[in-house]
């Protein structure tokens, strides 16, 4: 049965913490020198300037049918590392700066969870719409953040956690190693997903429980994972 009050809920997580992410990783660029992002049109809050058809849409929406973690992608923002002062440094700062954003917004519902525990408590839970908003929303756009934070920090090229090469690589092999990055997410969508219902095994899923889902935990007066 088709869960309607949970698929709300996930889209208007997934969409403003796909965004977010994105444009954190553009701001991050652009106060770093790199003015791409912005000449882009992708500092905007806009979400159609984001959208990709398969990371965006496709993606999750299958994700959600097969009950795994929902997490996915945007059309990544641009960026020219040879704007930077540090290329090497500044690479990783962008790279963590929308996992970072995702964090932030996981935290943020669960200081809005804290702050109205104790009025669900004294009855407001019994109001239906404050029970989906606290029982519902709030657990399900921090999980949602949480579990694209994470699935970015994987140390995998095109992840943002791959950003980490870039003070490890020698300089002179930087410019191959984004050459790789390019060619390397179609290779990584077959291990993301089709790995994993072949063999009936999911270690994505296993490792964004582990981690988002106990951070999660954490983060709320309630357990949420």
């Amino acid at each position: 049965m088709v869960n309607i009050p949970y698929i709300i809920c996930a889209v208007l997580s997934f969409i403003p913490a796909l965004v977010l992410h994105e444009v954190a990783h553009g701001y991050a660029a652009y106060k770093l020198g790199d003015p791409t992002a912005k000449a882009s049109g992708r500092l905007s809050l806009n979400p159609l300037k984001h959208i990709d058809l398969f990371g965006t849409v496709i993606l999750p929406l299958l994700l959600m049918v097969m009950g795994w973690p929902v997490f996915g992608y945007a059309k990544p923002v641009p960026y020219n590392p040879r704007y930077f002062k540090d290329p090497r440094r500044d690479d990783v700062i962008v790279g963590l700066a929308g996992p970072a954003a995702n964090l932030v917004m996981a935290a943020v519902a669960g200081a809005v969870a804290w702050a109205l525990y104790q009025p669900a408590l004294n009855g407001l839970i019994d109001n239906e719409f404050f029970a989906y908003f606290y029982l519902m929303f709030l657990p399900t756009f921090a999980l949602i953040n949480l579990f694209l934070m994470f699935f970015n920090l994987l140390p995998i090229p095109p992840l943002d956690g791959s950003s980490i090469f870039a003070i490890l690589i020698p300089a002179k092999y930087l410019p191959k190693y984004y050459q790789i990055q390019q060619y390397a997410f179609p290779i990584f969508m077959i291990a993301v997903v089709v790995v994993p219902y072949v063999f009936n095994f999911n270690p994505f899923s296993w490792y964004l429980g582990l981690t988002a889902g106990n951070l999660g935990n954490l983060l709320f007066p309630f357990q949420i994972y």
